[in-house]
């Protein structure tokens, strides 16, 4: 079995709202990734530079998708899944908390053909984690540990920004929620598939309120609400068995297809579910 790091190509969502200050850092970063195919910058109704500064970067792998108004993450999100073709996806947020050099570390699990989703995990810490705000450290620890109770998985950071997905696990999910609530919502459908999920240590640079955070009490409160509704939804919730059913359909043809072959990609690359399922 090929262990290449070159074997599957990586596309980069980076949802961005007023962020002048570090999107060309963190673009110029993404952009020296070895696996990387494409990034695509979905700008959620800026009212700053962010969109201009992109565009003047002129960048080969860079997509730009504008938003008419600011709808939030997950919708941004989204939009962004309507547009990767790459093998592996992983969201990267436009501020400096999550340094792009970690993210080869993040999908490395993927490449080597021992996970199908992998979580950058800022409480198994890799460099530096920045000291800040314990009540947000608090509010992490907690979402993570009722997650853990309806999922029965033994995750450290379920809100953290580094999820990367083989693409068809993810661009086919039904996201739903609003807001914040998009980090709950995938741990709690992905988590009810067959899918082999592990955990990496990333550092985090985290902001202050003064330096462009965003997340506010409110947040914290819905992402609760969140973990409640969508572990139980997923199993009464039509839309949401049938994701489930045909992520599993696809990672038993990808376990079949890559016990002797590594290049299941050409295979899968271009997978419809909708499709398969009707076949």
């Amino acid at each position: 079995m090929q262990n290449s790091s070159s074997s599957l190509s990586l596309s980069v969502i980076v949802p961005a709202f007023n962020e002048e200050s570090t999107i060309v850092d963190i673009l110029q970063k993404i952009c020296h990734l070895k696996n990387l195919k494409e990034v695509i910058v979905i700008d959620d109704g800026s009212t700053d530079s962010t969109p201009q500064l992109v565009e003047k970067l002129e960048l080969p792998k860079v997509r730009l998708v504008k938003q008419k108004k600011n709808a939030g993450k997950t919708a941004a999100v989204r939009r962004g899944l309507q547009e990767v073709t790459g093998d592996i996806t992983i969201i990267q947020d436009a501020d400096l908390e999550y340094d792009p050099n970690e993210i080869e570390d993040v999908i490395r699990p993927i490449i080597d053909n021992k996970a199908d989703i992998v979580y950058g995990s800022r409480f198994l810490v890799k460099r530096a984690a920045r000291v800040l705000y314990f009540y947000h450290y608090l509010a992490n620890k907690s979402f993570t540990f009722l997650s853990n109770l309806l999922t029965n998985v033994n995750m450290t950071d379920i809100e953290t920004c580094y999820k990367a997905f083989r693409t068809p696990l993810i661009k086919s999910l039904p996201l739903t929620s609003s807001g914040f609530g998009m980090e709950v919502e995938i741990t709690a459908l992905i988590t009810k598939t067959k899918a082999r999920i592990y955990e990496v240590p990333i550092s985090y640079y985290g902001r202050t309120y003064s330096e462009g955070k965003k997340i506010k009490f409110l947040d914290g409160v819905a992402a609760c609400l969140y973990i409640i509704y969508y572990n139980f939804a997923s199993y009464i919730s039509p839309s949401i068995r049938k994701y489930i059913k045909e992520v599993n359909d696809f990672l038993d043809m990808l376990r079949k297809d890559s016990i002797k072959n590594y290049e299941f990609r050409d295979k899968f690359k271009s997978y419809d579910f909708h499709s398969e399922a009707k076949t």
